[in-house]
């Protein structure tokens, strides 16, 4: 297929019509399209990916079983932001990402109801104390020495719609009120750059060659590593629940981080990672010095047309090995006096984060409790909504809700100060957020950095906590986190295995 035919929409005529005589906005997104049926979205990520330092993945799946719509992926962003201690930017990596994005007028099309370019990376848990001050604390440790947000801004990248089998690539027409380009001989010139784009990107989706990421050889065997070990968490139990009692908190979320060194491609592991614990947020964040691989269930924070969706998830077993045992255990997760309290106890803190910057008449809970069964584990979940108030953004609506009341507690501010004063450490990615700010100023999408992996220097972290209330037993806590690391854990453990063997068979065949 020759790229440069691919025909562009809309033609500029519509966009001319938008940005010069509407004047609806200074931001419309273009797009080539063709079909997907001989691709996947790893595929794509590796050709588009190919040689570059920053890149991007973006994939879900809904309701335990359904592939959503629309997967993402991007490199080469046009513009890097990096902040905490040492990065170009230091304190509230919103602020620096408000001013980013405010450029943008962007004007919706009805061909392309979703996300098309803007801002994808993460936000450290840590960031909170811009968010919060009274939970700044200058005395934590920083393992992972890692930026406290990075930021890639695109704008082009690969949409793989799965409903009908077809890959747009998207760029954008920009034209900021004091350019050039808000004359039509000049609009015309952007525009066809932007098409230039989208058909470059759309003739390397087409390419005839996959590179595989490099694979060093593999070491089997290696352990991983906790940060305070099954002693050390259930000392940190045993400490919350005196606050507990003493009135202080009614719930805390400690966590353990495992270092695990592995050769493994970062990539590869998100490979394996996305078959065995497929999930609503699925994610492949390559930052340049450190790698995010993820499979969230929990949105944080996600803003459609000014309506604000938080999801709570509290209570969890495991999965059991026939349907008849995952009825049974679904059923005890059901009654569990200690999981529907701290379940409730959760939801009542997420109408409280959704209700500082909705509109009070507006906040509901959509879904409460309701059993939901993922790859390794089963959870109670709960969905809260509102639509903005006047005068709040997404920003604001993701400042009220991060960290989420499931990584950190009840009263919020004093679980998290009590926390970070047992932890002693930054945790980095770990509760904070990955996700995406769109273009348009009235939608994100944002999940909790949860069953994620950090990886950096050949290591792979891993971290989990789990809800402390009056009535948890320490070894349940401390076993909870662990049945909850599985996913990741495995997924580490296959992958090396698969890549172990085909070096062996290579090796072999060589001889």
């Amino acid at each position: 297929m020759d790229t440069n035919q691919l025909p562009a929409f809309p033609p500029l005529a519509q966009v001319e019509q938008l940005i010069l005589h509407e004047k609806r906005g200074n931001c419309v997104p273009i797009f080539v399209q063709f079909p997907a049926d001989l691709l996947t979205p790893c595929i794509t990520y590796l050709r588009v990916a190919n040689n570059s330092k920053y890149s991007f993945l973006l994939e879900s799946i809904v309701g335990g079983e359904s592939i959503a719509r629309y997967s993402f992926i991007g490199a080469d962003p046009f513009k890097l932001l990096k902040t905490g201690p040492g990065q170009d930017y230091e304190g509230d990596p919103l602020i620096a990402l408000q001013k980013e994005l405010e450029r943008y007028k962007y004007v919706k099309l009805p061909e392309i109801p979703t996300f098309t370019g803007g801002a994808i990376g993460y936000v450290a848990y840590d960031c909170v104390q811009y968010f919060e001050p009274k939970t700044r604390n200058t005395s934590l440790a920083d393992p992972l020495k890692i930026p406290e947000a990075v930021f890639m801004l695109v704008d082009t990248l690969v949409i793989y719609d799965h409903v009908y089998q077809t890959i747009k690539v998207v760029s954008h027409v920009f034209s900021p009120p004091s350019s050039m380009s808000s004359n039509a001989v000049n609009l015309s010139f952007v525009y066809n750059t932007a098409v230039a784009k989208a058909r470059r990107v759309a003739k390397m989706v087409l390419g005839p060659h996959t590179p595989e990421p490099v694979q060093r050889p593999i070491e089997l065997g290696l352990e991983s590593k906790s940060n305070i070990g099954k002693e050390g968490y259930e000392a940190h139990v045993t400490e919350l629940k005196k606050h507990v009692i003493a009135g202080d908190i009614i719930q805390a979320v400690p966590s353990q981080r495992l270092a695990r060194p592995t050769t493994l491609h970062p990539f590869n592991a998100y490979r394996h990672l996305r078959q065995v614990n497929p999930s609503p947020y699925m994610f492949y964040l390559d930052c340049g010095e450190v790698q995010i691989v993820g499979a969230s269930p929990e949105t944080l924070c996600k803003v459609e047309r000014r309506k604000v969706f938080n999801h709570a998830i509290a209570g969890t077993v495991r999965r059991g090995k026939t349907p008849e045992e995952d009825e049974k255990l679904s059923a005890q997760l059901s009654n569990s006096n200690k999981d529907r309290a701290e379940h409730i106890m959760l939801v009542d803190l997420a109408r409280n984060d959704v209700n500082r910057v909705c509109q009070p008449s507006t906040v509901k809970v959509e879904k409460l409790m309701e059993v939901e069964k993922f790859s390794h584990v089963i959870h109670l979940t709960s969905m809260i909504t509102g639509i903005l108030r006047e005068g709040k953004s997404r920003f604001d609506a993701f400042r009220s809700i991060f960290p989420a009341g499931t990584v950190s507690g009840a009263p919020k501010i004093k679980a998290i100060e009590l926390v970070f004063g047992l932890e002693q450490e930054r945790r980095g990615v770990y509760a904070g957020a990955v996700g995406r700010f769109d273009f348009a100023d009235d939608e994100m999408d944002t999940c909790i950095a949860i069953r994620t992996m950090t990886f950096k220097d050949g290591v792979a972290y891993l971290q989990a906590g789990g809800g402390i209330v009056f009535d948890s037993v320490e070894e349940e806590e401390y076993i909870e986190t662990l049945n909850k690391l599985q996913g990741n854990i495995r997924a580490l453990e296959a992958a090396e295995r698969y890549h172990y063997d085909r070096q062996r068979v290579a090796a072999k065949n060589a001889h």
